[in-house]
């Protein structure tokens, strides 16, 4: 036989090692043909036969074949495929079971089988789907692509499909955890102090019922304040280790999306005796501060206690209370004199912060009204009014001393890191202060007492949108680490937060490090590295899933805006090669504006992604941060995507 002759073999192996091969990333096209991107930014031709191979994203190891002076290239290996579990719809094709994959870059159906257990004759047209890879061309034994479905989503036509869909995309679960044992509360040998007599209250949104914190304010003899900071306590019903436990570390927060949250805990304990609702008894854990006249943290207790909520307040109503508006009084106990004394604090506090940390602007909450059936009716403005201050300078104040404590006392805790500029960009950001003759050592990018006095005296300068959204971009991410450090977006040295114990792990974690000094007892952490990466790991995903949700919404609450034409005030918050993306100011969406509809001739359209500008036939005309007028043009739902175009009439 030819295969079994070494000579042939040894010619074949010869001309595979002098063939030049390339290794790079397929990027599909609207056409037959795709490209091959190389991580040194080359990219080269794949014609159509070799497409029908590959799918966009899949990484490979190609053939490169030069004919004159054009060059193409043809997978060959493949180094890693880009679906290998895939949210999909079913396509049959004469009857026969196919999956085509939820993604913009990828307009094909591939073949399907249904995993044991799932009924062929059940999957219609147009069904969600999780679906793996089987079958891979570029494997070896595999002539063509095959895929399985392993889960049935949503059948096509469900009104939930955008928070099933996004949710298993995410691996993130559907419902809140079920807890059908009773639950009690637990021995924990702690001392709880009794503070049901003394007034406590909430604030929050109206439709709250997972209620973590609860205040208590009073003025000091000496000026200043004492704030006691009353914070659920689910550990006080939740054993480390236990079944609730490990499901919660799973989930590691509650999920909120628009019309439906998913609750980290079960939702007995999260909304009902955990929460901190009005006129009932609760276990909490509890910390005194006391704070200066000037707004200083100047010392803190922190002890477990029982405490009584003596009023539920909502945020407008308090808002427009201190503000001097509306009719709604508070009618609890010192209820005047407590939310007075809280807005002067609060006012205190945030302009210490604003001298001895770093305050950035605030920006509006987007609410979304949905009915029944998952439709968005109305997209709420929510502008960060004095009442929302004095909750987040309350908790931030409460966060600090937290820090302050696992720092000292345990030397670990789940804090929240922000390390200022990204360690490979130092040398840009140092080039991009100097050609802003803005005197900068490489030590104040990267110690957070240089880089707190660079933060107030960059805002002293006159406000340029542009300029602070370049120095977000030289920045890092905030993450999760078990040892102290800093925090450069807020200024400070350290930061912990213990405050949402109901909705967040991590939270839960430093209760039971807290508990463990009250009780004078070891730590009870162990394998820390991976816990923290998992936190960090669900937070992102909990972050996508509430982007994509909003965006399914969007597409399909703007589809009229796209038909009647309607023009909107944009901000632009991304500039890239192929366009640039605007947030309509109105309601929180985000639209895209390709280069195209900037300027018909590409020849004149100067785009710069890294300085955030775009110029047209050499003029300056877009920047990062600049406010514009934009049309809706397209709203994708197969993709849930707003296309525009800038606004002509401008």
């Amino acid at each position: 036989m030819f295969s079994d002759n070494p000579l042939l073999a040894q010619l074949k192996q010869q001309l595979h090692e002098e063939t030049p091969r390339v290794t790079g990333s397929i990027k599909g096209t609207d056409k037959s043909f795709g490209f091959l991107e190389t991580d040194d930014g080359q990219s080269y031709f794949i014609p159509p036969p070799a497409m029908k191979r590959v799918v966009h994203g899949d990484k490979v190891e190609a053939t490169l074949h030069t004919q004159g002076e054009k060059q193409s290239v043809e997978p060959e290996t493949l180094v890693e495929p880009s679906l290998e579990r895939f949210i999909g719809r079913i396509k049959r094709r004469d009857g026969r079971l196919g999956v085509a994959p939820d993604h913009p870059s990828i307009n094909l159906t591939l073949n399907a089988r249904a995993k044991r257990g799932i009924n062929d004759s059940d999957l219609k047209d147009g069904d969600w789907v999780v679906a793996t890879l089987v079958r891979h061309p570029l494997r070896p034994d595999d002539r063509s692509f095959l895929v399985q479905v392993e889960e049935l989503i949503s059948q096509t036509g469900d009104p939930r499909v955008p928070w099933r869909v996004t949710l298993a995309r995410h691996h993130l679960e559907y419902a809140s955890p079920v807890e059908d044992a009773p639950v009690a509360l637990r021995d924990e040998g702690l001392e709880r102090h009794d503070l049901t007599a003394l007034p406590f209250f909430t604030i929050d949104s109206r439709t709250t019922r997972d209620m973590d914190d609860a205040l208590h304010i009073e003025a000091r003899k000496e000026g200043g304040w004492r704030l006691r900071v009353a914070i659920a306590d689910p550990t006080a019903y939740v054993e480390q280790g236990d079944v609730v436990d490990n499901e919660a570390r799973q989930r590691a927060f509650t999920v909120y999306l628009p019309g439906q949250n998913v609750t980290m805990l079960p939702e007995q304990l999260a909304d009902d005796l955990c929460s901190l609702r009005e006129g009932e008894d609760r276990a909490a854990l509890a910390c005194t501060i006391n704070i200066s006249a000037t707004g200083e943290l100047l010392d803190y207790d922190f002890y477990a206690a029982t405490v009584r909520s003596h009023a539920q307040l909502a945020y407008d109503d308090v808002s427009d209370w201190v503000e001097g508006q509306g009719d709604w009084t508070p009618s609890f106990e010192n209820g005047e004199q407590q939310l007075a004394l809280l807005a002067d604090f609060t006012r205190a506090r945030h302009q210490w912060r604003v001298e001895n940390a770093i305050v950035f602007k605030d920006f509006p909450d987007y609410a979304f009204e949905l009915d029944e059936a998952g439709n968005l009716l109305n997209v709420k403005v929510e502008p960060r009014r004095i009442a929302n201050r004095m909750i987040e300078e309350s908790m931030i104040i409460a966060n600090v001393a937290c820090a302050r404590l696992l720092s000292e006392k345990v030397g670990l805790g789940v804090f929240n890191i922000h390390r200022g500029v990204a360690q490979e960009k130092l040398d840009q950001a140092l080039a991009f202060f100097a050609q802003h003759d803005i005197d900068v050592s490489r030590e104040q990018l990267t110690e957070i007492d240089g880089w707190r006095e660079l933060r107030q005296r960059l805002d002293q300068r006159e406000e340029d949108p542009w300029f602070e959204a370049r120095i977000r971009r030289l920045q890092g991410y905030t993450v999760m680490e078990m040892t102290p450090g800093p925090h450069f977006g807020m200024g400070l040295a350290a930061y912990a937060t213990w405050t949402s114990p109901i909705r967040k792990y991590g939270d839960m974690i430093n209760h039971r490090l807290i508990k463990a000094l009250l009780l004078d007892r070891q730590h009870p952490l162990t394998d820390t590295d991976a816990l923290t990466a998992h936190l960090s790991d669900r937070r992102r995903l909990n972050r996508m899933a509430e982007r994509d949700v909003k965006d399914w919404l969007y597409v399909r609450y703007l589809t009229p805006a796209v038909e009647a034409a309607t023009s909107f005030t944009g901000e632009v918050v991304d500039i890239r090669r192929g366009g640039m993306r605007v947030r309509l100011v109105d309601n929180g969406a985000s639209a895209f504006i390709p280069a195209s509809f900037l300027h018909a001739d590409r020849s004149g359209l100067a785009i710069d992604d890294k300085e955030g500008t775009i110029a047209i036939q050499g003029e300056q005309r877009y920047r990062l941060g600049d406010t514009v007028k934009v049309v809706l043009v397209e709203a994708r739902e197969d993709t849930r995507s707003l296309i525009a175009r800038p606004d002509a009439a401008e």
